[in-house]
């Protein structure tokens, strides 16, 4: 069992708003659509230490999702705003990004999550620890946190 953590100061929120088309036939956000809530709030967090796409390939380097955990408390329906918040846990060897999903019109936390990356080279080689160019920037304090 994964054991999910609490948001530091330095995570990163982004808000949403449930679109139409991500419901399903009984009116709740299908399961899958919360992977791209994800993707969103681990988009943003990246950016926000210089780690986008484009800046991940500049360094020569590469993320990819190794494995992800995600735990629903409550579901989320049409037009609901929603808070996505991520977080850095570990960073050594592999990065690993918790998440929480607040569900703002019901005003409760509906999904607990992780994701865990491994960094590769521009050639597929595995990277036993993270390089020192992106470990860097993923200690850089970040834009909520304190100085």
């Amino acid at each position: 069992m994964i054991r999910h953590s609490r948001p530091t100061p330095a995570a990163i929120s982004i808000e949403l708003e449930v679109p139409f088309h991500d419901v399903d036939l009984l009116q709740v956000v299908w399961h899958g659509h919360y992977m791209k809530y994800l993707e969103l709030g681990r988009t943003a967090l990246l950016r926000s230490r210089g780690l986008d796409a484009r800046e991940m390939l500049a360094l020569g380097h590469r993320f990819l999702v190794a494995e992800s955990h995600l735990r629903h408390l409550q579901a989320l329906r049409y037009a609901d705003r929603a808070r996505v918040t991520s977080w850095f846990l570990e960073v050594e060897n592999r990065i690993r990004i918790d998440y929480q999903i607040v569900n703002l019109t019901a005003g409760r936390v509906c999904t607990k999550a992780s994701t865990v990356l491994v960094t590769i080279t521009d050639a597929g080689e595995l990277c036993l620890e993270t390089p020192p160019a992106v470990l860097q920037r993923l200690r850089a304090p970040g834009p909520g946190a304190a100085t």
